[in-house]
């Protein structure tokens, strides 16, 4: 029989942490759901609140500080938090792509240097990154070894494709404005890049299954021939699933889709949640008509209202709790939900700044339409 949309919707939910919170450790947390996006540093901690019960943002930051979560440059070249034991694989899986998006940017062509040159740097860059640099401090490195080069200079591809991590800096959110950066950790003993690929894709399919080859392939940013070489190789190990309108779906063998009649609560999404970017089919999530709004020209992904499983709305935080857009009327017992979530994240975030992102507030004067707007929390 074959999976429905709602099904689909209600199993990225569930894979995801977001049919109900649990109590997990927050390493833990992070492997069971693959990759936390982490362009803005209180991103990973908000995904949490929405994934855990009682989630302390202490014990994030011991997890950043300690190692056992890490930040970096992974999947669509964005920052992604992720568990030590999956960084090193992911990295190598995506090392090939991130280089040659790197590499081949005229931004790196200009410098006059070749891709060799650029690689032959790593070696000495990991020992000098023994200890936390900042990009001044590592710019400043490539200088003295290359001479004056043409911003933004080597380092700005390394960084990107290398093995290097941010390194936590004891700021709020744990990771300041201006980055610092380490030497990442290295796996004992690294598969072939393919053997890589086809780890990454399990867990892929572990955290955001059932999906297809293009799916695999957006959240990745890896090319689909590549996807499909993988998926060859590993013949025999999926689950084949008959997805709506006849798509052809992958799967683990050992994990199932909930019931479509599984509640969904309400959650209060923050900016570039990978649940909602990591199948190329957002409708998933995100109805087809309010995506142009959702995921901007420029690639931001605005904070959402999530009312049973489906993207129905915007929100951001005021200086007095959390003012919520409606793409749609909703239900009294559905902005009831929403005002028990944004009451719990006033909460949350008032030992911290609570205007989190406060430089992408002029979205909302941007042509959103907002047909019911309420002052929650």
């Amino acid at each position: 029989m074959a999976v429905t949309t709602r099904q689909l919707t209600r199993a990225t939910l569930d894979r995801q942490l977001l049919l109900g919170r649990t109590r997990l450790p927050v390493d833990e947390a992070v492997r069971r759901t693959v990759a936390l996006q982490a362009q803005e540093p209180v991103s990973p901690y908000l995904a949490l609140w929405n994934r855990l019960a009682a989630f302390v943002p202490a014990d994030l930051t011991a997890a950043f500080t300690e190692g056992r979560v890490i930040k970096a440059p992974l999947m669509r070249i964005t920052l992604q938090a992720v568990h030590r034991d999956d960084y090193p694989t992911f990295r190598h899986a995506m090392a090939p792509s991130l280089r040659a998006s790197r590499l081949s940017d005229r931004r790196f062509r200009a410098l006059g240097l070749t891709p060799a040159d650029a690689d032959a740097l790593i070696p000495d860059l990991l020992a000098f990154t023994a200890e936390p640099r900042s990009n001044a401090d590592l710019d400043s490195w490539a200088r003295d070894r290359l001479g004056e080069l043409p911003p933004p200079g080597v380092w700005w591809a390394l960084r990107t494709y290398g093995p290097f991590v941010h390194a936590p800096a004891g700021t709020t959110w744990t990771f300041g404005p201006r980055p610092a950066y380490a030497a990442g950790p290295v796996a004992d003993s690294v598969d072939p890049p393919d053997r890589s690929i086809e780890h990454l894709i399990r867990r892929y399919l572990a955290g955001f299954g059932p999906a297809c080859v293009v799916d695999i392939a957006q959240f990745t940013l890896l090319k689909r021939s590549v996807v499909r070489a993988a998926l060859a190789a590993m013949a025999g190990t999926l689950r084949d699933r008959p997805g709506p309108d006849g798509v052809a779906l992958l799967d683990l063998p050992d994990l199932d889709v909930p019931d479509p009649d599984t509640p969904a609560p309400a959650r209060l999404l923050g900016m570039w949640d990978n649940m909602l970017l990591a199948h190329a089919d957002r409708s998933r999530h995100i109805p087809p008509h309010y995506r142009s709004h959702v995921i901007r020209r420029n690639g931001d992904v605005l904070p959402t209202l999530l009312v049973d499983g489906q993207v129905a709305g915007v929100w951001r935080a005021t200086e007095s709790g959390i003012e919520a857009g409606a793409f749609e009327p909703l239900a009294d017992e559905k902005w009831a939900e929403l005002d028990r979530e944004a009451g719990a994240l006033t909460t949350f975030l008032a030992d911290r700044d609570p205007l989190i992102y406060r430089r992408f507030g002029h979205w909302w004067a941007k042509g959103l339409p907002i047909v019911q707007s309420r002052a929650l929390g």
